[in-house]
């Protein structure tokens, strides 16, 4: 089921522990995002990032927080459906929403193997507490021209 994908910190928390108690050759690979109007770009990031590990654990921001670091009108797809969405992708493994600005207690609490960011979307605010963890921070190229802003300039575009 789905949902069971859907988990809080604290639960992935667990989750992670007992995963590195039982295999401690498993890695642990973490990305971020608002992933709002999902895209191709967002779909190779994930898939992408799956690949350097054997569990990938999708941060959500949630919807008051990127109404603090995008715009007041957004995002344009509520938390709860943008979590299902990503949680039906076959390459994640668990989905967990944050509701601070930044990745940081999130990552905090996973202590991943491996941060992936695209490199558009990286201000390296997370290189700190993933390296002091012992993790890595994996940059990879976005697609030219797409984003969830431009998509939404296009339609507007459209609708004018």
């Amino acid at each position: 089921m789905l949902t069971d994908k859907i988990k809080s910190r604290e639960e992935l928390k667990e989750i992670v522990k007992d995963i590195r108690k039982k295999d401690k050759i498993s890695k642990i690979v973490t990305t971020n995002g608002a992933f709002d109007i999902l895209h191709k770009g967002h779909i190779k990031t994930l898939e992408k990032a799956k690949t350097f590990g054997n569990v990938l654990i999708v941060g959500l921001n949630s919807d008051s927080s990127i109404k603090k670091y995008k715009s007041k009108n957004r995002p344009i797809i509520n938390q709860e459906d943008r979590a299902f969405v990503i949680a039906a992708l076959s390459c994640v493994d668990y989905v967990t929403i944050f509701y601070e600005q930044d990745p940081i207690e999130f990552l905090k609490s996973i202590k991943p193997d491996f941060h992936i960011k695209s490199k558009s979307g990286f201000k390296g605010i997370e290189t700190n507490v993933v390296e002091e963890n012992k993790g890595k921070i994996i940059l990879i190229d976005d697609i030219p021209d797409l984003s969830t802003t431009n998509i939404i300039e296009k339609i507007l575009k459209i609708y004018r």
